[in-house]
């Protein structure tokens, strides 16, 4: 489907982008309601392979923003907010932001020609899963102050064939099973990005319990791995700088999404809920919620709406940076509330394991914590604004 749009110079129109979000948002109507989602979480992958498969076949979605010299569309961060709102409107059990965002995205910036060629056609394909581990001790991914070696997780020594990783990457997002595992080690010459097949000697993998059941998070450690360097040596601090600020973006149009869902949920059990003989949505706390719920979604939707701009390089837009840390600031603030809002709508019922309200709670606050949780994303904002 994505292949049918109109792409100009890494943007798509308004009717395009209404038709990429029509046609996904059939589909995920058609393969991932409550049950399937549920289902597929709790299965060994963590993820309906079929869904993922025809993702990319009958719609092109994996390929969608990836660079056309490699399989993608070119269709820039705009079109993929598009699919990542919807995708967290259903809460997806998929490596989508893994593999296609965080990967996909550290793969393109890294300006290395050949692992781009090497790897990026199978992850617009659908048929090639790689994570990104986070370079940080504890699971932190910011650079920014921290020592080579000793503030980095893993670190780099030059092996026969490359290089061999020694350390431990404590949270890495489907780590578990992905083909390729992207890692900023400590090298040499710096940080440095480094591919290694999930295959290798020497690396062992452990999928961890986690708050959120829709997305998977693994602890990988690495024994003398062989690994390949993808990039600059020494280069990886201004990839991972871009990586975050489109990762951020992604995140706040999922989102946006995943708080659209749970108005909407809210406001049509407004409705139908009777209590003391009305509908309880006429009695005045129960609309303030929904009015406050409506008015903080339309806030970050704005939000994740100008730092995909930004980051499309549209005219007139703010810097990326700057606009896709207000946006994860804004969208994490208010999907955390939404979904908080979303269960005491719902009154009892909102707590039990059998209603989704729990899923998006869950969702909501691991997504707050991503990249390092209230305190981490605000330094982050200062940083990008200069101060």
């Amino acid at each position: 489907m994505t292949g049918d749009l109109d792409v100009a110079d890494g943007r798509i129109g308004e009717a395009e982008l209404e038709e990429l979000r029509a046609a996904t948002r059939d589909f995920l109507t058609a393969k991932a309601d409550e049950a399937a989602v549920r289902a597929a979480a709790a299965s060994d992958r963590g993820y309906d392979e079929k869904v993922w498969a025809q993702m990319a076949e009958q719609l092109g979605l994996q390929a969608l923003a990836l660079p056309a010299e490699h399989g993608g569309d070119g269709a820039g961060m705009t079109a993929l907010s598009v699919v990542l709102g919807e995708l967290g409107r259903v809460l997806l059990p998929a490596p989508f932001f893994s593999s296609v965002v965080l990967a996909g995205t550290a793969l393109a910036a890294a300006g290395d020609a050949d692992a781009a060629r090497r790897l990026l056609p199978g992850i617009a394909a659908g048929t090639t899963l790689a994570a990104l581990a986070a370079p940080g001790r504890d699971g932190g991914w910011d650079l920014d102050g921290a020592d080579a070696r000793g503030g980095l997780a893993v670190a780099a020594e030059p092996g026969q064939c490359g290089v061999t990783l020694d350390g431990s990457a404590p949270l890495v997002v489907d780590g578990a099973g992905a083909d390729v595992v992207l890692v900023v080690a400590a090298g040499p010459a710096g940080p440095t990005l480094c591919a290694v097949d999930g295959t290798a000697v020497g690396l062992t993998r452990t999928s961890l319990p986690t708050l959120d059941l829709t997305r998977r998070v693994a602890r990988l450690d690495f024994w003398s791995t062989p690994a390949t360097v993808v990039g600059e040596p020494g280069g990886a601090a201004g990839v991972l700088r871009r990586v975050l600020d489109v990762a951020t973006a992604a995140l706040a149009a999922e989102q946006v999404g995943g708080a659209r869902a749970c108005l909407d949920a809210a406001t049509a059990y407004a409705k139908d809920r009777v209590q003391f003989g009305r509908p309880i949505g006429t009695f005045q706390a129960v609309k303030h919620k929904c009015a406050d719920m409506f008015t903080r979604i339309q806030v970050a939707d704005a939000a994740a709406r100008e730092a995909a701009a930004a980051l499309d390089g549209a005219a007139g837009a703010p810097d990326p940076g700057v606009a896709a840390a207000v946006a994860h600031v804004v969208c994490s603030e208010a999907f955390m509330a939404v979904a908080a809002e979303n269960i005491q709508v719902h009154g009892g019922i909102g707590f039990t394991w059998e209603h989704p309200a729990h899923l998006y709670f869950r969702r909501a606050k691991s997504s707050q914590l991503l990249f390092g949780g209230p305190a981490v994303y605000h330094e982050r904002l200062l940083a990008r604004a200069g101060m």
